[in-house]
């Protein structure tokens, strides 16, 4: 279920702690407008990883869709846990939940890790996704400029591993037909850009579905004139969903 009361996002470092230890971030300060409703978002379709070594350190880049700073953190703790012998785990995070970005450079200096990957999540347009850059020290210096660009690359390597996809809102609707009329709207629903998420067969057959506002009135149309207006589609939620 979406929340009508969206809002828009930004500020000026409003700095926040880390809860996790050692990082930094902001969170936006934010214009509420009353009755307004987001209505696509780019995210992170697949938990992935990718990896490449720049002068003999390696580093690892990890992303994870997310919908919360539990979920968020969960992850990276993970990451952590798991590569507790790499000599940086360097992480960032945006959530359309409150509009919050974070990040942290692990160790690294100062704007040369969270920073860029940040950088590179907020540029693809990619929100509920956390990214985290692992780094086995090669036991060469990169220099500051080789960091950023050597974080920044993992980054945009482990976004395309994931696979970013458009998440559109949509009407969750249902439909009860008779079995006859069954094959008819099975197939309307698809031609009309809907996707079928549930079908309950009963004494009635009930069709649940999602389909984008856009597409619904020429659905509801369609459907009016191969049932001769017997049968009215119920819209009983709206959500957001990946649509092509």
């Amino acid at each position: 279920m979406i929340n009508s009361k969206s809002v828009t996002v930004w500020v000026s470092n409003n700095r926040i702690t880390d809860p996790t230890g050692g990082g930094t971030g902001f969170v936006s300060s934010f214009f509420l407008y009353e009755g307004w409703i987001m209505q696509q978002y780019k995210t992170i379709g697949k938990k992935a990883a990718d990896e490449f070594t720049e002068q003999r350190s390696r580093f690892i880049g990890y992303v994870c869709p997310v919908k919360n700073e539990e979920e968020a953190l969960a992850f990276i703790n993970d990451i952590k846990k798991k590569h507790w012998d790499a000599r940086h785990n360097v992480y960032a995070y945006v959530l359309r939940e409150g509009g919050i970005q974070r990040y942290s450079d692990d160790g690294e200096p100062h704007g040369t890790a969270g920073v860029p990957v940040l950088d590179v999540i907020l540029k693809s347009g990619v929100t509920d996704a956390a990214v985290v850059v692992t780094r086995y020290f090669g036991g060469i210096l990169l220099g500051a400029g080789g960091l950023v660009r050597a974080y920044t690359k993992s980054a945009r390597l482990a976004l395309e591993a994931g696979n970013i996809i458009t998440m559109k809102v949509c009407n969750v609707c249902r439909i009860t037909c008779d079995y006859n009329q069954y094959g008819r709207l099975s197939g309307l629903i698809p031609s009309c850009g809907g996707v079928v998420d549930n079908t309950d067969f009963g004494e009635n057959i009930i069709i649940e579905f999602h389909i984008s506002p856009e597409n619904y009135g020429s659905f509801t149309k369609q459907l009016a004139d191969i049932t001769c207006g017997s049968i009215e589609p119920e819209i009983t939620d709206e959500d957001f969903f990946e649509m092509e």
